[in-house]
C-alpha cells in the first residue's frame, strides 16, 4: 500500500504556505499549545481547536474526508450567496501520523472575529430581553438562508456564532454539515427546519436552565416556540410580494412601519424600476439600544433620541434609493446606510446623507413658521410631518409629497395647538 500524500485544497493561494507549518501528524486533539490560540469554544460533535496560520486564526475541525469536502464546498457557495456564515479556508487530507497510521481529514474556516458562541455569552446571567434579542437574530439567518436555497437541518444555538457589531446583533452558520442547496426550498423543507430549531433551541436552554446559566424568568419552551412565531412574521413581511406604483411611495413606509412592529429595522433596502411600479426588497437586522443615535450621528452630525433616529433614519434610507448615485449594488450584510460601503461609481453614505440634510431635512423644517412650533425641537417636527405625510398618503391612496404635507399640518395641526396661539391680553 502506497503511503498516503498530505494534500490541503484552499480558496486562496496564499493559505497552504501558511498551513503547512501546522502539526499535522499530530492527533488533532494533541495538538501542542504553541499552536494553539485560546478562544472560547462551542460544543461540536467533532474535535475543534482554534489555531495561528500566518497572520491569521483559523478553526480546525476533525472530519471525515467526504464530509469535510461537502461542507467546504457548501460554505463557498453561501460566501458566494453573501449568507452570514464561517468562511471556508481549506481541507486538508492525506493525514498520517509518525508511524504512518492515516489520520481524519480535518475542515478549516477562518475565525470569526468578535464573535461568540451562545454558551460564552450566557456565562454571566443574561437579561430575557437580551436572549430575544439573539433568537430573533438567528430568525433572521434561517430567513436568509431559506431565501438563498440553503436547507439547514440542524439549525440551533450550538451551531451558530453571535457578534456584536456598532450595536448589531448578527448570527452566522458555523456549521453546515447536514445543509443543502436547491434553486428553491419546498414549505415542508422550511417547516422542518423550524421545527428542528424550536426543539434545539428549547433543549440548549433547558441545559442552561440546569446549569443555573439561565434567568428565572425565561421559560425554554416558550423561547423555542417564540423563534418559530418570529421567523413566520419576517417571512411573511419579506417574501410577500411588493410592486408599489409610483404614485403610492408611502406603501413603502407603511412596510418599514410592520417590519418595525415586528421590531426589526431595515439594515438595507433595494429598489427596482419595474413597468408596473417600483419592486422593493428588504433586508432585516436586529439592533441594540442607542445604534440608531449612533449611526444618525455618524452620518449628518444631528444628535437625536433613539426614536427619533430611527425614524430619520428610515426617511433618509428611502430617500436614498431614489437617487442616481445611489450604489445599493455594493452592499453587504449590516451595511446599509452608515455601513461606510459604497461603490466606486456611485456616492458614499456619507455624502448621500449630508445632501438629504442640505436639500431635504432643512428646507423642510424651515418651510414650518417658528411662531407655530413652539419648543418642539425639529427632529420631531420633522417627524411629525413625515407622521401626517404618511396619513394624508393613506387617505389619498396616493404620495402626496412632503410640500403638501408641510403645508396642511401647518394650518390644520400646528396653528391650533395651545402653545402656538398668542398669549391672552391682559
Amino acid at each position: 500500500m502506497s503511503p498516503m500524500e498530505l494534500q490541503i485544497t484552499a480558496t486562496s493561494p496564499e493559505h497552504p504556505a501558511a498551513l503547512l507549518d501546522l502539526p499535522w501528524s499530530v492527533p488533532l486533539v494533541d495538538w501542542p499549545q504553541e499552536h494553539l490560540v485560546a478562544l472560547p469554544r462551542g460544543i461540536s460533535r467533532h474535535v475543534v481547536r482554534f489555531a495561528r496560520a500566518g497572520d491569521e486564526v483559523v478553526a480546525v475541525k476533525e472530519v471525515g474526508e467526504w464530509a469535510a469536502v461537502r461542507e467546504y464546498g457548501l460554505l463557498r457557495d453561501l460566501d458566494r450567496l453573501a449568507v452570514p456564515a464561517v468562511d471556508p479556508v481549506a481541507v486538508v487530507t492525506g493525514r498520517t501520523d509518525e508511524r504512518g497510521e492515516p489520520l481524519e481529514p480535518v475542515l478549516i474556516t477562518r475565525h470569526l472575529n468578535g464573535s461568540l458562541p451562545y454558551r460564552s455569552m450566557f456565562e454571566t446571567t443574561m437579561r430575557p430581553s437580551t436572549i430575544k434579542r439573539l433568537l430573533d437574530a438567528l430568525a433572521v439567518l434561517l430567513v436568509r438562508l431559506h431565501l438563498s436555497g440553503f436547507a439547514w437541518g440542524d439549525c440551533s444555538l450550538s451551531n451558530t456564532l453571535f457578534r456584536r457589531d456598532a450595536g448589531a446583533y448578527a448570527a452566522y452558520l458555523v456549521d453546515a454539515e447536514t445543509g443543502q442547496i436547491q434553486p428553491g426550498l419546498s414549505d415542508g423543507q422550511r417547516e422542518y427546519d423550524i421545527e428542528i430549531a424550536r426543539v434545539n433551541i428549547a433543549g440548549e436552554l433547558m441545559d442552561l436552565e440546569a446549569g443555573g446559566s439561565l434567568h428565572p424568568s425565561v421559560d425554554p419552551v416558550e423561547f423555542g416556540v417564540a423563534i418559530e412565531e418570529r421567523y413566520c412574521d419576517l417571512w411573511h413581511e419579506l417574501t410577500r410580494q411588493s410592486v408599489y406604483p409610483l404614485a403610492k411611495r408611502h406603501y413603502i413606509d407603511r412596510r418599514i412601519r410592520r417590519l418595525n412592529e415586528l421590531g426589526f429595522d431595515v439594515a438595507e433596502m433595494q429598489i427596482q424600476r419595474t413597468p408596473d411600479g417600483d419592486a422593493v426588497t428588504f433586508l432585516p437586522k436586529v439592533v441594540d439600544a442607542g445604534h440608531h443615535q449612533r449611526q444618525l450621528l455618524r452620518l449628518t452630525g444631528m444628535d437625536a433620541e433613539e426614536n427619533q433616529a430611527r425614524g430619520l433614519l428610515n426617511d433618509l434610507e428611502t430617500w436614498m434609493v431614489t437617487q442616481e448615485d445611489y450604489a445599493p449594488e455594493d452592499s453587504a450584510p449590516n451595511s446599509g446606510p452608515g455601513s461606510g460601503r459604497g461603490s466606486s461609481l456611485g456616492a458614499r453614505p456619507e455624502v448621500l446623507a449630508h445632501r438629504w440634510v442640505r436639500e431635504v431635512y432643512r428646507p423642510t423644517v424651515r418651510a414650518v413658521p417658528r411662531e407655530v412650533r413652539g419648543d418642539t425641537d425639529t427632529a420631531q417636527i420633522y417627524l411629525e410631518l413625515l407622521e401626517h405625510r404618511w396619513l394624508m398618503s393613506e387617505r389619498a391612496e396616493r404620495d402626496v409629497g412632503l410640500e403638501a404635507a408641510v403645508e396642511d399640518y401647518v394650518n390644520t395641526i400646528l396653528r391650533h395647538r395651545p402653545e402656538s396661539r398668542p398669549p391672552a391680553e391682559s
